[in-house]
């Protein structure tokens, strides 16, 4: 069983806003005054990973109290500023596979939404507890006419550690989004597409998908496969 989904995903969140001594921008250029926003579609890989980790990190400061007393209330900040950055069809697509295929539109629909949730409700409470300490977002060389763009973050832990997380980013007609992300090189997507891969083969789709709906986790689907198997 790959137990990695869950933690990359806490990791990919955290990692996009937990810095208590601010966010680092790698390599930015210093100004006297602040430049304009760019817009959603505008703004460039790096720029989009760096304005949802501000906004998020902003609101969970203003509001951190409250969240530690309810954690579930998190989920609302990630569907908020993080999940609108992840073109979750795509990674659904990746996850499914040659699945993706065969299933019929109604499957895929559930499946997307099912996934989604998964996301938004399983690892919001993580961002609570997260004891990375500092982020540091490094500019994407992406060529102007690209539709693909790796942007590289470092998290650095409380005991020292710097931990490297990349986002595959893809542009779309609604700006970039991230389609994966891979911490010290494992990609998440191909985790749960590892993870999901048996239980299809042996129970078929419908059975991962109402299980998701059902609000169990991704890990906990595989071990319920390996304990019928």
């Amino acid at each position: 069983m790959t137990i990695f989904p869950r933690r990359a995903i806490a990791a990919v969140l955290t990692a996009m806003v937990f810095a208590s001594g601010g966010l680092a921008y790698a390599q930015a250029p210093a100004a006297a005054t602040p430049a304009p926003a760019p817009s959603q579609n505008a703004a460039g890989p790096s720029e989009v990973v760096k304005g949802a980790a501000e906004g998020m990190l902003k609101d969970l400061d203003a509001n951190r109290e409250a969240y530690k007393k309810d954690p579930a209330k998190v989920s609302a900040l990630v569907d908020k500023y993080l999940l609108p950055h992840f073109d979750v069809e795509t990674s659904a697509r990746a996850v499914l596979g040659l699945h993706w295929r065969t299933a019929t539109p109604e499957q895929r629909k559930r499946f997307v939404d099912a996934f989604y949730h998964s996301l938004l409700t399983n690892y919001g409470a993580a961002l609570v507890d997260f004891t990375s300490d500092k982020v540091k977002i490094f500019p994407a060389n992406a060529d102007p006419g690209a539709d693909r763009a790796t942007v590289r973050t470092e998290i650095k832990r409380d005991n020292g550690e710097r931990v490297p997380v990349n986002y595959v980013m893809r542009k779309t007609p609604q700006g970039w989004k991230a389609i994966d992300v891979q911490i010290e090189g494992i990609s998440y997507v191909k985790s749960y597409h590892d993870d999901f891969g048996a239980q299809i083969d042996q129970q078929g789709l419908d059975a991962v998908i109402s299980r998701l709906e059902k609000g169990e986790k991704p890990g906990d689907i595989t071990k319920t496969l390996k304990k019928t198997t």
